[in-house]
């Protein structure tokens, strides 16, 4: 098996097909003419930002170029760049990703319990049942969202404390264990907004 450059990833490619190439490359192929607007430096820093996601927080060298495009539209806009790229796959990603939103879970678990014991417990039984529920799609990409105001509800907080970052880290190793512990053949992608 040949070793794969440290700064390369191999893609996937809608057709089946696994190709080798560098990140940066294929982020400015991504990019199309938007890469000419932007400065070199930009392109570099988001290409391996996008990297160091896959290779050392998802432990993965081989990606698709949808997850590879979703992660680098998430970095540039961290960036404070609104950029499209050029490869879309809208019309086969929606069928392969699951979004949960947790603000709602978290305003339902507050109203079946007003006077606020347990209340946790309400939002991480229903989390599981939601999770579970997006899962049974098998997707390739979890993306979770409203965490921050999630916690605040729940925590009945209006300035985030440090009760709300243990809640918070709670709810993140929670999503990682769910994930971890669910089988499924494809991969699966867990991106916590």
């Amino acid at each position: 098996m040949i070793q794969l450059h440290t700064d390369c990833l191999v893609f996937e490619t809608s057709d089946g097909q696994a190709i080798p190439c560098s990140a940066e490359d294929v982020t400015v192929e991504l990019l199309g003419e938007a890469a000419k607007e932007l400065e070199e430096q930009v392109i570099e820093e988001a290409a391996a930002a996008t990297l160091y996601y896959f290779k050392q927080e998802l432990g993965r060298n081989v990606v698709s170029v949808g997850e590879f495009t979703m992660a680098l539209e998430r970095i540039l806009r961290g960036f404070g760049y609104k950029v499209k790229p050029v490869y879309d796959e809208t019309t086969t990603a929606s069928a392969r990703e699951a979004e949960t939103d947790l603000q709602p879970l978290a305003s339902r678990a507050s109203q079946s319990r007003r006077e606020g014991e347990g209340l946790e417990m309400v939002f991480f039984c229903t989390l599981r049942d939601q999770i579970h529920a997006d899962l049974h799609g098998k997707p390739e990409l979890l993306r979770i969202k409203g965490l921050r105001n999630a916690v605040r509800k729940l925590t009945g907080s209006n300035k985030w404390s440090p009760r709300c970052q243990q809640l918070n880290d709670q709810i993140v190793d929670y999503l990682r264990d769910i994930v971890a512990r669910h089988k499924q053949e494809a991969r699966l992608t867990l991106m916590i907004i």
